[in-house]
């Protein structure tokens, strides 16, 4: 499967190297930029790169992107917030300006790290389908804008909050015989994620978090991260009703033989993939690629435990 692109070791780090056109598709044109506009905007005393995003599968509506700003020698640059200003072309003024925060995404001490230990995360409200453009600037520190572009639809590839979750008979300790390997990469194993399978939870109207994701095989080292997250959060709501769900990517654990049959039915474009499903069996939030324990936490508390 495609990895999600915010810790992809070989990125676009410019917008000339990410292969922009002419036009209002690319910056640069030629003139100065109208005062106000994003260009202008991007254009200010600074170095200029592009955006690393780590999410790329958006719906109209309330959208959480995240990315990574990454400087021409390869350097993620980090601070506590980011300024983001979104618009629907470079030459228009901006829209939209908000925050991002900045998200730790591994568990303490774990084997398992990503390439990049934090990431930037922003909510943007993008109300019709079609291509926006995002400008961030990390605050403080050395001045830097990364520019990136977006594409929206009316529906997401993979399920959408609200949807029905798929009824999918995932594999458990108790379907497997106990046989560990067959049903996780990770090691040690995640024996408190593998009790229970997605259509069981459905028919006992409990609500779950579930994450698609392989430790060993994943194209970027985003998978053992997401799982260490579920896990631990798994552990910090133990005396809740929620369970927590681990499903592997490849049939048979086995990348030569492609994707199981369970990432099919829930139309999965990339990974690592997180879903809250409630008790009524629809979705009620989901995570695209990597994200913080916090943040899992944070979306169980409010959309599971609350309702």
């Amino acid at each position: 499967m495609r990895a999600a692109a915010a810790v992809v070791a070989a990125v676009c780090l410019t917008v000339a190297a990410c292969g922009g056109s002419s036009g209002d598709s690319s910056p640069g044109g030629g003139g100065q930029p109208a005062a106000g506009t994003l260009e202008a905007l991007w254009r200010a005393p600074g170095a200029d790169v592009a955006l690393v995003a780590g999410t790329s599968d958006y719906q109209t509506g309330r959208v959480r992107y995240s990315f990574l700003v990454v400087d021409g020698q390869g350097r993620a640059h980090f601070s506590d917030k980011a300024r983001i200003w979104v618009a629907r072309g470079l030459q228009q003024k901006p829209f939209s300006q908000t925050q991002a925060r900045l998200e730790t995404i591994s568990v303490p001490g774990s084997r398992y790290q990503a390439d990049a230990p934090q990431l930037f995360v922003a909510d943007l409200d993008l109300p019709k389908p079609g291509k926006y453009w995002v400008l961030a600037e990390p605050e403080g520190g050395t001045k830097i804008q990364g520019l990136g572009q977006l594409e929206v639809r009316t529906a997401p590839k993979a399920p959408a909050i609200g949807d029905r979750a798929p009824v999918s008979n995932t594999p458990t300790l108790r379907s497997t015989g106990g046989d560990v390997g067959a049903l996780t990469t990770r090691k040690p194993p995640d024996r408190d994620l593998l009790r229970w399978s997605v259509a069981e939870s459905l028919r006992a109207h409990v609500p779950f978090v579930v994450a698609f994701a392989t430790p060993a095989f994943c194209q970027s080292r985003t998978c053992g991260p997401v799982v260490d997250i579920v896990e631990d959060v798994g552990r910090r709501l133990k005396s809740t009703p929620v369970r927590f769900i681990h499903v592997e990517i490849y049939a048979d654990n086995d990348p030569a033989k492609g994707e199981n049959r369970w990432v099919k039915q829930w139309r999965l474009p990339t990974e690592p993939w997180t879903f809250l499903v409630g008790s009524d069996g629809r979705i009620k939030d989901r995570f695209e690629g990597a994200y913080s324990a916090e943040e899992l936490e944070r979306a169980v508390r409010e959309k599971l435990l609350t309702s």
